[in-house]
Order: structure tokens, then C-alpha cells, then sequence
């Protein structure tokens, strides 16, 4: 029997028709300038070429006895022109057309993220309609969305496609992430694709392989557990295996993150998990040692959680993603406090995705690409410090070079004395000689705690003067 089996395998081995990684497809967007890989599957031993259009540069590679193979090219500089790249197995041939050089990012997460041009129900995205009636960039923007689904084994193949920002497709692309990418073409003037793998809901967890989940006392593994779990997107290692897997190794500039939501009430192991994801996502990309490749975040946005015990349970997750960004090598993040308005308190997705699409681009073009000049962090309060008028107490920020855009009618800006009970700040003022941000309440008279947008849903509208939002913070005199 174990003979037959044996055999049958090798058989299908053998005659295995030539197969294609999944983003390697009609209308792809490959790494300008770069070794980009390409791979999939053929008969075991079959030699696979591999033909360029850009060079007319034939390259060949042995799959090995299960089948696999891969390869990489040279990529010329970015540009429009569409190429074609042919493939074949001598029996077989693939040619994969419109192929378009530029920069290409992985964008994941959950629902932030995944919300698409189009929005969800009763939650808009706002100036979608004018993307609509004339998408920034045409086609020049491309995006292969990654089918949702789970998979409680890592797949080599997902289901996907690659998406052009033209009226008719351009709806069903990741808000954040088409913003992010039409920006970027714009200021490079080159094609962007973006791979885009996010699921509504899902968890830190839900991104993380196995192996590194083992280590954690609170997650259970087993698939009757994971299966049980009513609440699919809180499902560990499933988005991994089904969506990210597929996608190992793509040649990419970088990855966009946009999470947290659902790890709100765990802020003191999100830092480890965050930081152990992501080194396990540069080892799939082959850059655990270098940390080459960006990893920039997204801070959860204002929103009433009406499941937390605790009003500030959204304030600790968003502190400790900033730490993360601090942690985690070759990391940044964006805030988002300023982008809601009063009325979304009690919607999770809000409707304002370019502005952040925009700051995770000033992040890429400041870091990535040369453009110094383009401001992209945003201020956040170092310490607290006293002031000889004991009415008032100074917050050190970063980031400031140029000051603060308000001194008066600064929202969710508090100070609280020894009694420990929060009142509004009523006078606020950055100081050129001190760089301190001076703050002082009427009805306080020993301040000891300074805090700035420090709740689950406390929107602010301190920035500095290059229009970057102040990060949420509580900081307090140092005894």
C-alpha cells in the first residue's frame, strides 16, 4: 500500500503542469531596479526559462523532485511601459502581459486597512466619489487583493488578483492603501503596486506563525480550539497561513500596517508580539539580519469601546504601538487622533483613510526615497518638566522644529494636581528659548500629570506647524 502511494505521488509529481505564484499574474507591478523572484510549481526536474521583455534576457532554473522552482530578474528603472514575461517548462508556456516596473508594498492588518474605496455599510470613505470619477494615477497604481479566507496550514497558493485604479476596479482597493500608493507614484512618478493581505478583525496573533506562537502560554494551537472560536477573526496563525504565505519572498520596498483594534485591553504583550511578527516576516522576506525592508504602523484611531472596563484601554494600546515603533528596527508610525469626527465615536471604521494614506507615504519618501525635506513624524511628549511659577508644568516634545500650530482652543489637552482629578488645560504655549510646551488649568494649583488625547475616544487637534498631529500622551513630573 505504502508502495502505491509512493508511486502515485511521484506520478503526479512528474507530470505536474507549470504553475505560477499567485501575485505572478496580468497586470503585476515588479521592484524597479532590483533581483525580483519569481516561482511556483512543474514537473519535478523540469527546466523552467523565463523571458523578459525589458532585455529580451532568457533565465533558466531546475525545479527541484517535489516540483518547486524560483528564480530572479533584473528589473530596470521604474516606468509605464507595459512588458511581458514568458515562462515555460518546454512542454508548457505561460506569458504573463501588462507588466508594469516601479515600487511595490505589502500592506496588512484588519479592517482599517481592508476597508475598501468603496467603504463599508454606514461607513463611507471620504472623497471616495472623486476617486471615482478620476482615479489619481489611472492604472498606475495597481493592487493584488488577497481573497479572505484561513487556512490551518501554510499555502503556497491564494486566491487574488491584480486590481488597476480605473473607475470600474479602482472601488474594491484598501482605502489606506490606494492613497498610500497614489501619493507615492505621484512624488516618484513611478508605478506603484501594492499587495494588499488584511482581514476585518483579526489579531496580532492571527498574523503570526506557528512556531512563534508556541511560545505563548494563552494561545492554543490545536485545530478544535481554533476552529471553536465563534469569533473567526480572533483565530491565531489562520490569516498567516492562508493570506501572507503565498505572498513570502514577492520582491517589496516594505510593509504598511494598520491594526490593533482587536489586541485594545492587551497592551502589555503587544509590544513583544508585534516585535516577534515582524522579525518573523523578515525572515520570510529573508531580511532578519538586515532589516532592510520599513515597517510602518498605523495608530488606531479614537473610537468608544464599549467592551473595555477601562476608559483608557484604547490609550494604552495606542502608547504601547508607539513603543513597538520604537522597538521594532527600521519602524515608524503615523497618528491618526485628528481624523475622526464627534459623530464616529461609535464607528470603528472612520471615513477620513487619505490623510492617513498620505502620512504613511511621508514616512516612505522622507525614509526610503531622499526626500528630506518632507516632514513625517509626528511630535510626541518626552517628559514632563516643573516650572518656577508652580502654576504651570512643561511638556518636552519631539519634533518641533518650528513650534505648534494653536495656542488657544487646544482640544483634549488636561492637567491634573496630586489629587489625581483631570481638568482642561486653559492656557497652552510653546516656548522658542525653553522648547517646552508650557500648560497650566485655573482650577489646578500643583500640576503633577499633563495628558493629551488620553482616552479611547479623546480627538485632538494639536499639531505642529508642518501639519503633524501631537501623539497621544500622559506624562508626569518625575519625583
Amino acid at each position: 500500500m505504502t508502495m502505491v502511494v509512493a508511486l502515485l505521488l511521484t506520478t503526479a509529481t512528474l507530470s505536474a503542469q507549470l504553475r505560477l505564484a499567485s501575485p505572478i499574474a496580468d497586470g503585476m507591478v515588479l521592484l524597479q531596479s532590483s533581483e525580483a523572484k519569481l516561482w511556483g510549481e512543474a514537473a519535478g526536474g523540469a527546466t523552467i526559462s523565463v523571458t523578459t521583455s525589458w532585455d529580451n534576457l532568457t533565465h533558466t532554473t531546475k525545479a527541484d523532485k517535489s516540483g518547486r522552482w524560483e528564480l530572479s530578474v533584473a528589473t530596470p528603472e521604474g516606468g509605464y511601459t507595459p512588458y511581458t514575461i514568458l515562462f515555460s517548462d518546454g512542454k508548457e508556456q505561460i506569458a504573463v502581459g501588462d507588466v508594469l516596473i516601479g515600487e511595490i508594498w505589502l500592506a496588512s492588518g484588519q479592517s482599517n486597512m481592508e476597508m475598501p474605496l468603496r467603504g463599508f455599510f454606514n461607513s463611507p470613505v471620504e472623497g471616495a466619489n472623486r476617486v471615482f470619477a478620476c482615479p489619481a494615477g489611472g492604472d498606475h497604481v495597481r493592487m493584488f487583493n488577497v481573497k479572505l479566507t484561513q487556512s490551518h496550514n501554510e499555502e503556497r497558493y491564494c486566491e487574488g488578483a491584480w486590481l488597476r485604479a480605473t473607475p470600474a476596479e479602482v472601488k474594491e482597493m484598501s482605502a489606506t492603501a490606494y492613497f498610500f500608493a497614489a501619493h507615492l507614484s505621484r512624488a516618484l512618478d513611478v508605478p506603484v503596486g501594492i499587495l494588499n493581505a488584511a482581514y476585518g478583525g483579526a489579531k496580532v496573533e492571527s498574523w503570526t506563525p506557528r512556531d512563534v506562537l508556541e511560545g505563548y502560554d494563552d494561545v492554543n494551537l490545536s485545530r478544535e480550539a481554533i476552529d471553536a472560536m465563534t469569533t473567526h477573526y480572533y483565530r491565531p496563525m489562520v490569516m498567516y497561513n492562508a493570506m501572507l504565505c503565498p505572498l513570502r519572498g514577492y520582491t517589496i520596498r516594505g510593509f504598511i500596517w494598520y491594526q490593533g483594534c482587536s489586541n485594545v485591553g492587551e497592551d502589555g504583550r503587544f509590544v513583544e508580539r508585534m516585535t516577534n511578527m515582524v522579525d518573523a516576516w523578515r525572515e520570510d522576506w529573508n531580511d532578519d539580519k538586515e532589516c532592510r525592508l520599513p515597517f510602518y504602523t498605523v495608530e488606531i484611531a479614537p473610537y468608544r469601546y464599549k467592551s473595555s472596563e477601562q476608559y483608557e484601554s484604547a490609550a494604552l494600546l495606542r502608547e504601547a504601538q508607539h513603543e513597538a515603533a520604537r522597538t521594532i528596527p527600521n519602524s515608524a508610525i503615523v497618528v491618526t487622533n485628528d481624523l475622526v469626527e464627534p459623530f464616529e465615536k461609535d464607528n470603528i471604521h472612520p471615513m477620513r483613510k487619505e490623510p492617513v494614506g498620505e502620512r504613511l507615504a511621508w514616512l516612505a519618501l522622507h525614509r526610503d526615497y531622499g526626500f528630506e525635506y518632507v516632514a513625517c513624524y509626528s511630535p510626541e511628549a518626552v517628559e514632563a518638566v516643573a516650572l518656577p511659577n508652580s502654576n504651570e508644568i512643561g511638556v518636552r516634545l519631539s519634533h518641533v522644529p518650528n513650534g505648534l500650530n494653536r495656542w488657544r482652543d487646544i482640544e483634549g489637552l488636561e492637567v491634573a494636581g496630586s489629587e489625581g482629578i483631570f481638568y482642561p488645560v486653559t492656557f497652552a504655549y510653546f516656548e522658542w528659548d525653553s522648547r517646552l510646551l508650557r500648560v497650566r488649568s485655573e482650577y489646578v494649583h500643583d500640576p503633577q500629570v499633563v495628558r493629551y488625547g488620553w482616552g479611547d475616544f479623546k480627538p485632538g487637534n494639536l499639531k505642529s506647524c508642518e501639519g503633524l498631529p501631537v501623539a497621544p500622551f500622559e506624562v508626569r513630573l518625575s519625583r
